[in-house]
């Protein structure tokens, strides 16, 4: 939706409308209860537009309230947003200080202004490593989930900070803590499910990345394995993602998922043309950190000059351009270059 017709008198009440129109159209069919975001591009749609990063981060944050509005209205009882990587930490201690500053500020205005919660009675919950996160920033969170702690309609949750390699570590080290206390405790598949972050949430059903980039940077690795999870990758960068968007994505979801008994559609040639998008981001250049310690390590004892903080790295996925999400969401697999 082109940005000079959100200048027209009305235009909000008629987006409004349309939206609570097509969510009563899509319920009318299957509608998937669980939705998985990776909201990647802020930053280069901010270097796009010649605008600050900051800026970028700020429309980022626009687009997540308003593609979650669509999403509640069209019945999805529970969204995932990647908010915030583990990984993101390897960036410098001047820069993750900015982010996190960012985060603070946005959840400051969910709790003061959370009119979308209060509206769909959503539950907000933090799901990943808390205790990583700075005093200032883990009290703010705490304070978001104690807010919404009692709705019911409707569940989001904010992976910050979070990879699935974290998750899945942290569900088998509960139930082996499980196991030394019962002693008929079995540890498997089902039981390690039931310690995972996302264990209050239905199963997933479709996980949407944007920004054209073909690899999930370790989100929800677990949860999307499943045959009935359909993933999306979307060639818009996060902020150019428009409600229409998703709209297209959720009937064309619906749709397989009525006629195929799937939301990916007919398994015909669909699979080898994927095989072949795939294979043109098979080249992926690894960079690693020459100290060897972990970004929370390094973030955490290292000071790191602001100079360190490039135009080159701060905008470029490779270098964790990603995970922005309350902040606005990007990626998070910061390790990477995905071109």
């Amino acid at each position: 939706m082109s940005d000079w017709m959100s200048t027209f008198p009305g235009y909000r009440q008629v987006l409004t409308t349309a939206k609570k129109a097509f969510g009563r159209l899509i319920q009318t069919g299957p509608t998937p209860n669980h939705v998985g975001i990776i909201m990647d591009g802020n930053r280069r749609y901010a270097k796009s537009q010649k605008i600050e990063i900051k800026e970028g981060h700020n429309l980022g944050f626009d687009t997540m309230a308003n593609v979650l509005e669509l999403l509640y209205e069209s019945g999805v009882k529970c969204a995932s947003v990647y908010a915030f990587s583990i990984e993101n930490f390897k960036r410098s201690s001047f820069e993750v200080k900015w982010l996190m500053d960012l985060a603070k500020s946005k959840f400051q205005q969910i709790n003061q202004h959370g009119d979308l919660a209060r509206q769909y009675g959503i539950k907000i919950r933090i799901l990943g490593n808390k205790k990583m996160l700075p005093p200032d920033v883990a009290k703010i969170l705490e304070q978001t989930e104690e807010m919404t702690k009692d709705n019911t309609r409707a569940i989001l949750n904010v992976c910050f900070p979070y990879t699935s390699r974290d998750e899945i570590t942290n569900s088998i080290k509960c139930a082996v803590d499980e196991s030394t206390r019962k002693n008929d405790f079995v540890i498997d598949e089902e039981s390690l499910e039931q310690f995972l972050y996302t264990s209050e949430a239905p199963p997933l059903d479709l996980l949407v990345r944007t920004s054209g980039t073909f690899r999930l940077s370790d989100f929800l690795l677990w949860q999307c394995v499943s045959p009935d999870c359909s993933v999306v990758f979307v060639d818009k960068l996060w902020p150019a993602f428009s409600p229409w968007d998703m709209a297209k994505i959720l009937f064309n979801w619906s749709f397989n998922k009525y006629w195929y008994g799937n939301g990916n559609g007919p398994k015909t040639s669909m699979t080898s043309t994927a095989n072949l998008k795939l294979a043109q981001y098979s080249s992926v250049e690894e960079v690693t950190e020459s100290s060897g310690t972990s970004g929370f390590k390094r973030f955490s004892g290292v000071a790191t000059s602001d100079e360190e903080i490039t135009e080159g790295s701060s905008s470029d996925i490779g270098q964790g351009d990603e995970i922005d999400t309350l902040t606005s969401g990007e990626d998070s697999d910061s390790n990477r270059k995905s071109q």
